[in-house]
């Protein structure tokens, strides 16, 4: 496997070098072959280089057709800018892997859209997610290459993390071993949704919700929606943008991620208590807790998929992707 990694947003490489240098340890010792983007090690105060460096950076690994998987190296907060100079035609005519989360889910809905002939995955990112430290960045990995490397015909069923954390210690060097909680997933109104997959960050949604880059949702499908480290009038704010834009009211459920180092402003309110304000009395069932998001270790997810979840058993079956 071969992948080409991409700054589109923070300029972490710079500003996390140890990590970055344990992504690439930890890639070479699965035998994968890194290719890394032109803005590696660049810094533009709070983005990695010009809106044109960006896209030209991520273009030019489009049109490399020996990468199979193009991985961002972190999320950040505006790849949105990058979406209009994107060779979405040659991406299309030449498919890759494409994988991230958080603000790459800008990129991976217009991916869906522009480029459908793409796989796009809800899953690790380089410089975050494989610079994590063992063991916890071994089932991130394994879970990512079940779903990558998969034919998409057959069905997989990924079992959730027994133990996970949010906890933010151990980024660029080792402090201690981190906190883990056992692991639950909870349900509203039925245990078990399915339908095709479609969501991502729900911030990062607020930056191309009203654009062409947005996919059209229909009726069946499930929407998975996650965030990290926002407070609960922005979680509210949030939702209610869903709610305004009639999203709620074109998918059949809702697959909330756990929300990693959620602030709920002394109102003991969870994310999804907020959410079922919003929503009033609209029967939305919600599965809750899901594991792909910023909490380790993580689920890959490919979006557009035909998903099970199954929140008792704590599974989830894609296919069709």
């Amino acid at each position: 496997m071969k992948i080409g990694c991409f700054s589109s947003s923070t300029p972490i490489t710079a500003i996390s070098p140890q990590r970055f240098e344990r992504a690439q340890r930890f890639l070479n010792t699965q035998h994968v072959t890194l290719v890394t983007g032109a803005l590696t090690g660049q810094r533009d105060g709070y983005r990695s280089g010009t809106i044109n460096a960006r896209a030209a950076e991520l273009n030019a690994l489009i049109h490399d057709d020996s990468i199979d998987v193009l991985m961002a190296t972190i999320g950040g907060s505006n790849i949105n800018a990058i979406l209009p100079a994107i060779d979405w035609d040659y991406l299309n005519q030449h498919p890759k892997v494409v994988v991230g989360y958080s603000d790459v889910t800008a990129l991976l809905l217009a991916v869906q859209v522009k480029a459908p002939r793409c796989r796009v995955i809800y899953g690790p990112a380089l410089v975050a997610s494989l610079g994590e430290w063992a063991p916890l960045v071994a089932f991130t990995w394994q879970s990512f290459l079940s779903v990558a490397l998969a034919n998409g015909q057959s069905a997989i069923t990924v079992q959730a993390p027994a133990k996970w954390t949010d906890e933010a210690c151990n980024w660029e060097t080792f402090e201690r071993n981190k906190r883990m909680q056992t692991n639950t997933w909870g349900f509203t109104t039925q245990p078990t949704l399915s339908g095709r997959l479609m969501g991502g960050n729900l911030n990062t949604m607020a930056g191309v919700i009203a654009s062409p880059y947005f996919p059209q949702l229909q009726p069946g499908d499930i929407l998975l929606i996650e965030d990290a480290e926002k407070d609960a009038a922005t979680v509210e704010k949030n939702f209610m943008m869903l709610k305004l834009a009639g999203v709620l009211d074109s998918v059949s459920g809702v697959l909330l991620g756990k929300h990693a180092l959620f602030d709920d402003a002394g109102t003991k309110r969870r994310p999804v208590d907020i959410l079922l304000e919003v929503m009033g009395n609209q029967p939305l069932p919600i599965i809750y807790d899901y594991d792909s998001c910023h909490t380790v270790p993580m689920i890959s997810t490919p979006l557009g998929s035909y998903a099970t979840i199954d929140a008792r058993r704590q599974t989830i079956t894609f296919e069709q992707f």
